[in-house]
This record gives structure tokens, sequence and C-alpha cells, in this order.
């Protein structure tokens, strides 16, 4: 049986949920308006974790490893938007992806990379996803390609929406000890659908963090 990646961990909120919301009623709270529902809009430093595996703690983090092994191919369709922030949102969400298989492949949640480009719920996500591979004792092999990208900025410009379908056809699980790769026939449940909420990094215009994770698995409109 084929091993799917990025298993749900949280489920697929409202389409109401994930829109930009406009909720002030006209005072001094005006400023909370157009938040993206599910984004903290007030990022946190990166974890002890991260600094100790050598993340740089006010700086973009250039130099944090999110390699992979030959065998995984992660592949991003996406153009890249007009908008800066928009752009720096995007790539990090790459970066939050590939952070999420680097991970995977050194059999450990706690690198450098998945506490750099993500925080609360996104963090918790991405760790789960590991954990789950390493409990599991398999890893990952084959392309998987993300393609469709959409952002969505909130107007006080600290939240971006980024959505993009998935395409796992050609990725599968992989058993460690073994090599044995899990196939399978592609089906409607090779295709899902995300949307990542990027919140910006209080020191730094130029990095992004993953806060919120929602997934329609068998997305059809993907396909």
């Amino acid at each position: 049986m084929k091993r799917r990646s990025l298993p749900v961990a949280a489920a697929l909120a409202a389409t109401a949920a994930l829109l930009l919301t406009a909720c002030g009623s006209g005072d001094d709270s005006a400023s909370d308006n157009d938040k993206i529902a599910g984004a903290d809009q007030s990022s946190k430093t990166p974890s002890a974790s991260a600094s100790a595996s050598g993340a740089p703690a006010e700086d973009k983090p250039d130099g944090v490893d999110v390699s992979l092994p030959k065998d995984i191919n992660l592949v991003f369709d996406w153009d890249k938007p007009k908008d800066k922030n928009e752009a720096a949102a995007m790539e990090d969400a790459a970066n939050f992806v590939r952070a999420i298989y680097h991970g995977v492949d050194k059999r450990t949640s706690k690198v450098a990379a998945v506490t750099t480009y993500s925080t609360g719920g996104g963090l918790h996500y991405a760790q789960t996803q590991i954990n789950d591979r390493v409990d599991g004792g398999w890893t990952a092999t084959g392309t998987r390609r993300h393609y469709d990208v959409t952002t969505r900025s909130a107007s006080n410009g600290s939240s971006v929406e980024v959505a993009f379908c998935v395409d796992s056809s050609k990725f599968y699980g992989k058993e460690v000890k073994t090599g044995k790769v899990l196939t399978s026939k592609p089906s409607i449940a090779d295709y899902d659908y995300f949307k990542i909420i990027m919140v910006k990094y209080p020191t730094d215009e130029n990095l992004w963090q993953a806060s919120n994770v929602y997934v329609e698995e068998k997305a059809a409109k993907c396909q």
C-alpha cells in the first residue's frame, strides 16, 4: 500500500475561515482588520532547539540546511508574485515543505529548518509529520509536485495565505530497514489542496514562518 505524503494533521477549516476578515467595529481596533484567520500575528522567536542547531536567532537563516537526498524530488511549479511580501512568504512556504522532508530524511524533527520555517500550529504540524514517519520506520521517495499556487495578503502586511495543489502520484513511502518502496496505482487520493498561513518573523522582513496548515484531501480540483 502506498504511503501518502503529509497525512492530514488538521482538518480543512471552513472556506470562510480562510478568507481575509474585516471584523473591526470602526474604533481603535481597526488595526486588527483584514487578518487572515489562523495566523499568529506576532510570530514567535525560533525555539532554543533551532539556535542550538546553528539557526541564527534574528537574521535571515540563509545557511539553514533544507537539503534532500537524490531520490526525494520536490518540484514547485510556482510563478513568483510581484508583491514582495507574498514572494517571500511563498518562498518560505516551499522551504517549510522542504524542512519537513529534510527532517524525515534525518530521522528527527529536531532540525534547525523546522524551527526556522514554522511556528505555532505549523511547527506542531511539521513535527507530527516527521515523527509519524520516524516511528513508522519509513521515509519517502519519488517526485512530489506543487502547482496552481495563489497568495493572499492581510492588509497589515504580516500574514500571507499560500494555497496550492499537490500531486503525489509519483511520490511513495519507503521502508527504511528494507528499502522497499510502497507503491500503488494513481488515484484521486494522490491529490491534495493545501493552505498554509505564513506570518512574518518580527525582526526580519525576509523570513516567514508557517503558523497553520489546512489540507483538503482527495481534491478533485487539483486533478
